[in-house]
């Protein structure tokens, strides 16, 4: 579809009323007032609205208008609202904007479904119900109930208008330019997916930003995600980090790739960047319309205050960045142009005597070997904030690298910020902000070049084998076997004399597992015994088993080689209700949600992407060389997790595969228990478009 109607109509018509605080009103006071026409007032008294001095004209109904109207904004009682979409698809609308509200988020489900039906019936398309409207700042149009931004190249899209107008309201107080928002509220039609694609190749944007409550299809929602980061950057809020949303399940894997994990790794993997609030958003908007690339993670601070310096140094380090010392060579250009009690570390303080030279001098020497500086000013009352601003202009200017600014605080130092402004060095709150934004302008920056194509998914090869709900573990190690995985010798004992004699065939010492239709974790209930030496120990072995599995249906034991110098990896496979098949893996055995060293992918990965999730571990370094041991396997492990990730789509009845432990060893690795569960109704899916 065209998206002209919505950002570039030929004419806007608001439908509702016109009396003082409705947001007809208001409407058509913020078209007006921003220099929009031509403006159309529709209510069934054909009321204009007073104070726009004729520039809207009013009619009665959309089809009375006689003019070219590609953009309904729909303000009238929800119980309306329908009957005007299907009017207006009939008067040749295209688009329209509900900001009514009524609908599916307060429960009328039915009447947001009546007038999605009346939508179609003429190929109107919309955005709402329960939005705040949309802006295009370059076409003068501003159909919105939130504050008109200036013109920039960041588009903002809002699940919430309210949080949307928030952030317009900060860009108008900074001078941060947008050039379109949209609030697309309960998103019946249009959604973030539709509005990712258009700002892709829309000219008037560099900078995505995005707020998001849920996802109706996560599928889709990456596969957009990543085709705007090949070419833009995508800044997204995703609401909703509680654990409330966390399902309980049979497997380690289940439990540990909560819901909003999930979405973190897939925001990951699609090259988004992932922000914790509303400040950051703004911050690293702010950073990326302004700023040069963050081409790396060096970072000077110069300040006039040790205080902040040291405040901004520390927030640096926690988001990523380093700050090394001057090289000697710095160190003795800086000792030359400073007076002696300047500190010339890191941060560079150059006290209250700190003047516009000092700062353009300063930053310009050290930027030609840091990446990146914080310069920070404390302004006092008697001296001219707009002077060390210059000097920092005039810096970035001459180096062309990013330079975050922060004047404190308050009156002191509004002389600096049209100077920043214009100079396009954007000045944060706090140096702790300007850290943070400058870590997370430099990770969206790799993330988005390290590019890696998503793993294309197998095709269906059929159902798991047997009928139970969990496989036993005998059967699902003769399954994974059967396709290739690495899995140990074993024999099934139904007996204690069929256990001596496995452990005698196998080599001691051993270890038994317990074979039981109802025990799902089986070292919790003592199912698990290692290190048996003799077949004696075996026979006793297996009665014990029986006895501590009672009622819960023995079937016998699994007797299998003892593994030794091995680390414990969990590797798994779950399905995430937003984004389908998702792949876990981590540090595992009993400590698995103790440590809970886990990373998350949706699936399919390829080994790259599992070499990555290796290399993020907290505690990777237990899988190189360590106290005198050989470093593990590493290519063995991801060509387990990759194979894998692909299982859910060959057997889409799969809902659930614990791989735990994993046993890396120094040449290659072996699956150590095998938890195979099947998809209960509902869950069992496979997911459309395939790929990311």
């Amino acid at each position: 579809m065209t998206f002209d109607a919505f950002f570039r109509p030929r004419g806007v018509a608001v439908v509702g009323s016109v009396s003082e605080g409705k947001l007809a009103r208001v409407v058509i006071d913020q078209l007006v007032a921003g220099g929009y026409a031509p403006v159309y007032a529709v209510n069934p008294g054909a009321k204009g609205a007073p104070g726009t001095a004729g520039a809207a004209r009013s009619f009665a109904e959309l089809a009375a208008a006689g003019a070219i109207v590609d953009l309904a904004v729909v303000a009238s009682p929800a119980t309306s609202v329908a009957e005007v979409i299907g009017d207006a698809g009939r008067s040749g609308v295209r688009a329209a904007a509900i900001i009514a509200s009524g609908f599916s988020e307060c429960g009328e489900t039915a009447r947001e479904e009546a007038v999605v039906r009346a939508a179609r019936a003429t190929g109107l398309r919309f955005i709402g119900p329960n939005c705040a409207g949309l802006v295009n700042t370059k076409w003068n149009l501003f159909p919105t109930l939130e504050t008109r931004p200036p013109r920039g190249d960041v588009a903002l899209v809002s699940q919430s208008g309210a949080l949307g107008g928030a952030v317009l309201s900060w860009a108008e107080e900074q001078g941060v330019g947008f050039s379109k928002f949209v609030s697309y509220g309960n998103g019946a039609d249009l959604t973030d997916v539709d509005f990712m694609d258009f700002l892709r190749e829309d000219d008037e944007t560099d900078v995505v930003a995005l707020y998001v409550e849920t996802v109706s299809d996560g599928r889709k929602f990456l596969e957009a995600a990543r085709r705007l980061t090949a070419v833009k950057p995508l800044i997204v809020i995703k609401a909703g980090r509680s654990a409330a949303g966390a399902r309980a399940t049979l497997s380690h894997t289940g439990s540990l790739a909560g819901s909003d994990a999930v979405y973190d790794a897939a925001l990951k993997q699609c090259g988004a960047l992932r922000v914790s609030g509303v400040e950051s958003l703004f911050d690293v908007c702010r950073g990326l319309s302004a700023l040069p690339p963050v081409r790396g993670r060096k970072l000077i601070v110069v300040t006039n205050s040790g205080g902040p310096g040291v405040l901004a140094a520390d927030a640096a380090e926690r988001a990523g960045l380093t700050l090394p010392v001057p090289s000697p060579a710095l160190h003795a250009k800086l000792a030359e142009r400073l007076p002696a009690f300047c500190s010339l570390g890191n941060p560079i303080d150059l006290t209250v005597q700190g003047d516009e030279s000092g700062y353009r001098d300063v930053l310009t020497m050290a930027l030609a070997e840091y990446d990146a500086a914080i310069a920070i000013d404390v302004n006092t009352p008697y001296l001219d904030a707009a002077l060390p601003a210059r000097g920092i202009v005039a810096a970035a200017k001459a180096t062309g690298k990013p330079i975050a600014a922060t004047f404190l605080a308050g009156k002191t130092a509004a002389a600096a910020l049209p100077v920043l402004i214009e100079g396009r060095v954007p000045d944060f709150p706090t140096g702790e902000r300007a850290a943070v934004a400058l870590g997370l302008l430099a990770q969206d920056r790799e993330s988005r070049l390290r590019g890696r194509r998503a793993a294309d998914p197998a095709a269906v090869v059929g159902d798991l084998p047997g009928a139970d709900h969990v496989l036993p573990e005998p059967e699902a190690m003769d399954w994974l076997e059967e396709m290739g995985f690495p899995v140990p010798r074993r024999l099934y004992a139904e007996s204690a004399e069929a256990a001596a004699r496995a452990a005698k065939q196998l080599g001691f010492p051993v270890a038994m597992k317990v074979v039981a239709s109802g025990v799902v974790h089986k070292t919790d209930m003592g199912g698990v015994l290692l290190g048996v030496k003799t077949q004696a120990e075996a026979r006793a072995g297996f009665r014990l088993l029986s006895e501590r599995t009672g009622e819960r249906g023995f079937r016998g034991a699994l007797v299998v080689p003892m593994v030794r110098d091995a680390v414990e990896i969990l590797i798994g496979v779950t399905r995430d209700p937003q984004f389908g098949p998702v792949v876990a893996l981590g540090f595992g055995g009993t400590a698995a949600e103790a440590l809970h060293s886990v990373v998350l992918r949706v699936a399919p990965i390829d080994a790259q992407e599992a070499r990555a999730m290796l290399a993020e571990l907290r505690g990777r370094a237990l899988l190189g060389a360590f106290r005198g041991r050989a470093p593990r396997d590493l290519e063995a492990l991801a060509t387990i997790a990759a194979r894998a990730s692909q299982l859910p789509f060959c057997y889409p009845d799969l809902g659930e595969l614990d791989l735990n432990p994993v046993f890396a060893l120094a040449s290659g690795a072996v699956i150590g228990d095998a938890r195979v569960v099947r998809a209960v109704a509902g869950q069992r899916r496979m997911d459309a478009g395939g790929s990311l």
